[in-house]
Parts: C-alpha cells; structure tokens; sequence
C-alpha cells in the first residue's frame, strides 16, 4: 500500500542530497544490455551468460527489478548517494567497521533461499528466492534511515508491505508480536564463526515487534534499492525496514518470521538492555546513555564526516505513527 497523502516525512529538498546519481540508474541498467526492463537475472542465468568466468565463487551482482515507482519521485527528489548507501554499513556478520560488510560479502548466495513464515498463524508460509520478487507486487517508497550513532541516509527501498505477508498465513487470534531472525550460516558471514564475535553479539541476530507494529502500512519488507536487488552489505535477499525506528530494529537477510503471544528476544536488548529497548523508536528526548540523540548527521555529499546535522524528528519525522503508543510513557518505554 502506497501512503498518497502528504506527510510531513515525505522530503523535501533541503532533507537529502545527490540526486544525479538516482536519475543515471535507468542509463546504468541499460547499459548491461541482456538485462530488459522488469527482468530478475537469477545466479545461474548469471552463470549461463559467462558472467562469472571459472571463479568458483563469483562476486554478487546485483540484478534490475520490476517495480511500482514512488509518487514522492520528482525531480526535486534527491536522494543520498546510491554508493554511500552500499559502502557505510552496519552489518557485524561481516565485520563492525562501517566498511566491512562491502568487502566481507563480496562472495554471498542468496540463491537458494527460505523464508518461513509460522508461529500463531493458520497457514504457514514458505517462500523461495524466485517467490521473494514474485509473491507480491514491488513497489518503491523513499524512507529515512536512522541509525542510533546520530547518522541518517535517504534510500528508495523496494518491496512489498509486511502486512501483506502476515496476512498470507493468517495471524491467530492469541498472536501479539511478530519475531525475526537472520541467517546463520558462519561460512558466508565470518562475524558469526564464534558465539560472541564481532561486537559482542550473539548469532543469529534476532528481531521482534509488536503486531499491530509490523502490520502498519510503512513497515516493509524490502528485496531492492536504487532500481536493484539488495547487496548483500544491505541485507540481501530480503530485510525488514521500520522507518521510524532506529536501523538495528531493521533486521538484515531475514529467514523467519514467527508470530508469538510473548514479546520476543532482540539482540541489542540482550546484549546491553539498558542501553537498547525493545521499541527503539526514534526519540530525540531520549538520550542514548553515552551520547544525545537530539540531533542527526545526514549522509550526503563529499565527506562521511561532514557537519551537517539536523534536528532529530519524534518517531523520524513518520508521525502517522503516533497512535500506535497513544498513552504509553515513551521515556521508559525506549
């Protein structure tokens, strides 16, 4: 479900920047020449092409996506810089730099993958990688994503609403929370080859929200951005984004999905729960306990480092939100 009516969150100018790399992506595409518009090109048709060479273990590509472009897509629009976005990550599978996950991933399979949707549901779901761009209609929305170390990015994310999925294997009644949880696989993700490696984290990273949280209509499951499937650095084949939330309650390379009548474990709570709430909404009154959170520095042009800071928005700027915690203490519930 596309959000048609203006909001505040929806940007403007002055929020987000580069926009000529967003407006070449179409002539890139092109340029790969046996790839038409709308068309998924799979690991293996990869392969069939000669892409890949003898390398047995072949660098990921990313592939054009058949798609429902955004109504916020003005030329005005403009957005941070798509190599930006795939170069400063937080991934700690891949490693707890912000460059890590780029170089660390350059090998990862997406192809064969499993999504399990079960738990309190009546019809379990399973979804296969042809299923993830295939099962739902796509579509692009442009979100903020806002990352607990006060750094913001503007990405056109691509992929269907959670909402859509959950109502796919029809939540029981007693269902109250939604679980997620990421790959386990230490071979292809060396942050994961010991227990508490890479940041102190312990794998596989886990998830959770609400239910009525995960079946508003901005919560996404996203399969692409900038035109394309997801690199793995951003989660590939399929991640979770919740604009209004801080971007680790965005689980990355998702393979299940269960619904539960308990809030669930989450990984930042487990490890440091009084630094991290389960909700993490973004929250500019509430400061982290080792710095403040009332402003943001926006990724943008020139230098990761830049001083450009904004004001930090209640909920990221996506008020729509509001009545989901109408009445709860948002200072003790962080």
């Amino acid at each position: 479900m596309l959000i048609r009516s203006p909001k505040s969150s929806q940007l403007s100018e002055n929020q987000v920047t580069d926009q000529k790399v967003y407006n070449n992506r179409r002539e890139i595409l092109k340029g790969l020449g046996y790839l038409g518009a709308g068309t998924l090109l799979t690991s293996n048709s990869a392969n069939a092409f000669g892409l890949f060479g003898s390398d047995d273990k072949p660098e990921f590509q990313t592939q054009a996506l058949s798609f429902k472009e955004s109504p916020q897509l003005k030329e005005q629009t403009i957005l941070t810089p798509e190599q930006k976005v795939t170069t400063h990550n937080n991934f700690y599978e891949f490693g707890t730099g912000k460059s890590d996950p780029v170089e660390a991933a350059k090998h990862f399979k997406v192809d064969p993958w499993k999504l399990t949707i079960d738990g309190l549901v009546e019809t379990p779901v399973t979804l296969g990688y042809e299923d993830l761009y295939s099962a739902f209609d796509l579509e692009e929305r442009i979100y903020r994503l806002r990352c607990v170390e006060a750094w913001s990015m503007v990405i056109p994310w691509i992929g269907f609403p959670l909402h859509k999925l959950l109502q796919k294997a029809k939540p029981l009644s007693s269902a109250k929370y939604v679980a997620f949880e990421t790959l386990y696989d230490p071979q292809q993700m060396p942050g994961q080859k010991r227990r508490f490696s890479g940041g102190g984290l312990d794998y596989p990273y886990v998830e959770g929200l609400r239910l009525d949280e995960a079946a508003h209509p901005l919560t996404l499951m996203s399969v692409g951005l900038y035109g394309k499937t997801l690199p793995p650095q951003n989660g590939a084949p399929i991640r979770l984004v919740v604009p209004w939330k801080y971007g680790f309650k965005s689980i990355k390379s998702v393979v299940s999905i269960r619904l539960t009548d308990k809030m669930p474990a989450t990984t930042w709570n487990r490890l440091a729960p009084s630094e991290y709430g389960f909700y993490a909404n973004v929250n500019p009154m509430v400061d982290h306990p080792r710095w403040s959170q009332a402003s943001e520095r926006k990724i943008t042009t020139g230098s990761l480092f830049n001083r450009n800071r904004v004001p930090t928005q209640l909920f990221n700027g996506y008020e729509e939100v509001a009545p989901l915690y109408k009445g709860m203490d948002l200072a003790r519930y962080i």
